[in-house]
This record gives C-alpha cells, structure tokens and sequence, in this order.
C-alpha cells in the first residue's frame, strides 16, 4: 500500500524566490518523521506544502492517493492536523474556547456540541497541561503556555496525520520532553502517523522513527535515525564537526559539537 502522505516532484517558494526543486519525499505510515536541517534548508517550506497551506509551483502532494489539492477543504482537516509556526489567536478567546476550535472539521453547521467533542477538548488539554488555564485569555500567557494551547487545539481534532512546524518552539525542557513523549505515545500507542521539524538534533534521534536530513532544498539522508545521524552526514548537512557518541540513558545517538 502507497503511503497515506507524499509529496512527488514539487517545486516550492514564495514570490521570487525558489526553495526546492523536484523535492519528493514519502512519509511512512504509523512513523515519528522529524525533518532536521540548518536554517532557511526547506524544512518548514516542505511541511507548508504537504499541509496544503503552500501551493507547489509544480508537482504533486498526495494524500491517500489523491491529489490533495482537489480535496475538500472539511475532508482534509479530518484527516490532517497542522500546528503552523506562527499563529495568532483572536483577541479575547479564552483557552478553552481556542482548543475546542479543533472540532470545526467534524461538526456540521447545524449539529450541537457532542459528548465526543467534549472528551476530546478535555483529553487535548489535560494532554498537554493546559487544563489549569482554561478559562485564561490565551494573549495574557507566556510563549510556552500558548504553544501548549495551539497543540492542544491540534490533539482535539482528532486526525490520524499529525503536522507540527517546530512544536518545541518557546518551551522549557521540561515542557519540550512532555510534547515529545506525548508525540511518542500518539505514535506508538495510538498508530497515529506524526511529521514535526525540529531543529534539536538530539531530541530527533531520541525520539523520531523516521528521520529526513535537509541541505538547500534537497534531501541528503533519510531513514532511521541510527543510520542516518553520523558524523558525516552532520558535517555535510549542517557545516559542523563533531562527535556522535550514544546517548547514556537511551542509546540513541548523541551529537557532541567539537571545540571550536
């Protein structure tokens, strides 16, 4: 069976400017894809075209088989969920009202609020610990609380594709760790199929099942973060030598820069 999620051929840019040229890349199923690669490479260009937010200038995303761009716009948020880098909240929207923004692509413009719907705010925001902050107005919290928040309204619509544009951004470690484990177990107990930039080399081998190492638009190594995380690839992909040595409390790979 073809991959739910794939992009085949695709041009992208903005304005003037090309990012990537004949990119194609497929996403496995049921995986933890992380995208990593150094500054402005197409990585978030990349995750905006397969989330249907960035047109190629050509080529082709596929979802299910089906050129994504026909789809109805409801059909494809029930499937495919994207937590954007920059998103901006309506001023004076409480947590909870934002979070229960996820259910618009299964609600019907004349249905009630479910049950379902219900359970599926509540489990979103106890998931990512913003249940606390429920009543709070979403532009009086801190950077980390509100990306919490976004995340939280992305779990609530429920979809078995996951899309998170640096899902890390202004968070704590703690707070990073927790987003990573749940990504993990949404992964892995859950079959959900997750693709998250990250630019933390470390946490990627930890955590992802599929890695995809980027360099100026191009793909320079893929597949499983063990074989792809070495010390040739991050001198060829990022310009920094180094040492990769495995992590003491899990084995993965750990990447320790050399003196400058």
């Amino acid at each position: 069976m073809a991959e739910r999620l794939r992009g085949d051929g695709l041009t992208l840019g903005y304005d003037a400017r090309t990012v990537a040229e004949g990119l194609s890349v497929a996403i496995p199923d049921n995986s933890f894809t992380v995208i990593v690669g150094p500054n402005a490479c197409g990585k978030s260009t990349l995750l905006r075209a397969l989330a249907r937010v960035l047109k190629p200038r050509a080529g082709t995303v596929l979802l299910d088989g089906r050129d994504i761009a026909t789809r109805p716009a409801r059909e494809v948020a029930r499937t495919l969920g994207l937590l954007a880098q920059t998103a901006i909240a309506p001023d004076g929207i409480t947590v909870a009202d934002l979070v229960a923004r996820g259910r618009y692509p299964h609600r019907g413009p004349l249905s009630a609020w479910g049950a379902a719907d219900e359970r599926a705010v509540a489990w979103a925001m106890d998931a990512t610990a913003v249940t606390p902050l429920a009543g709070a107005y979403v532009d009086e919290l801190s950077g980390g609380q509100r990306q919490r928040v976004w995340i939280a309204m992305v779990l609530a619509q429920e979809t078995p594709l996951l899309l998170l544009d640096e899902p890390t951004t202004y968070l704590d470690i703690t707070h990073q760790l927790d987003i990573l484990e749940l990504c993990a177990r949404l992964h892995r107990e859950h079959g959900r199929t997750l693709v998250a930039v990250l630019h933390d080399l470390n946490l990627a081998a930890r955590y992802a099942t599929h890695l995809v190492a980027m360099r100026d638009g191009r793909i320079r190594a893929e597949g499983p973060p063990a074989e792809v995380v070495t010390e040739a690839m991050i001198e060829e992909v990022f310009a920094l030598p180094c040492r990769v040595v495995p992590d003491p409390e899990t084995g993965t790979a750990l990447v320790i820069p050399r003196q400058r």
